[in-house]
């Protein structure tokens, strides 16, 4: 596992904006070094999705990037239904792909889960790879990236959130979550 960087300490976050474009830069410096003329680039809905659509632009890829939902396979389906962020639209094909899954947080493993069983459900990849933007630690599943181009420690009180500016770019929100 690679990052970059500081790690960034919980009493530092709530005060400490996180550059979500020099990430960025951090994270497409990365993937250029994982990628290879067949690697198929799958971000999760939605940051992930926007992650992948701005990567495969950068990196100069051929052909389009694919993005996938874990709402049908979340364990927590009954709770949560479906959400409005997206389905899966996968414009390649998964059997015996080289497949790079971009997120924008990782911080349970639980939506990582989720989505490598939607991904099988498309066909068995040849290879399946993480590269997130941020980890944020806190793991309940045996989970973890490739390639994170930063590790942030936040209170399980606290989200965060990649937000994409009509600019384009990339900004992050902290949020208190609802108990």
């Amino acid at each position: 596992m690679h990052y970059f960087g500081t790690i960034f300490k919980e009493s530092a976050v709530s005060a400490l904006a996180l550059n979500a474009e020099a990430l960025y830069s951090e994270l497409l410096r990365g993937v250029r070094a994982m990628c290879t003329p067949e690697t198929r680039l799958v971000g999760i809905t939605s940051g992930g999705a926007w992650l992948a659509e701005r990567l495969q632009k950068d990196l100069g890829l051929s052909g389009k990037h694919g993005s996938i939902s874990s709402a049908m396979h979340r364990d927590d389906f009954a709770q949560r239904g479906l959400s409005a962020g997206g389905q899966t639209s996968l414009p390649f094909e998964i059997q015996g792909a080289d497949v790079l899954i971009l997120d924008d947080v990782l911080y349970t493993g639980r939506t990582i889960r989720a989505v490598i069983n939607e991904l099988f459900d498309y066909g068995r990849p040849a290879n399946v790879r993480l590269a997130v933007l941020v980890d944020r630690g806190g793991r309940q599943l045996p989970i973890q990236a490739d390639y994170a181009a930063a590790r942030v420690a936040l209170p399980n009180s606290q989200s965060l959130a990649l937000v994409r500016l009509d600019s384009g770019e990339f900004s992050f929100e902290v949020q208190e979550e609802n108990s």
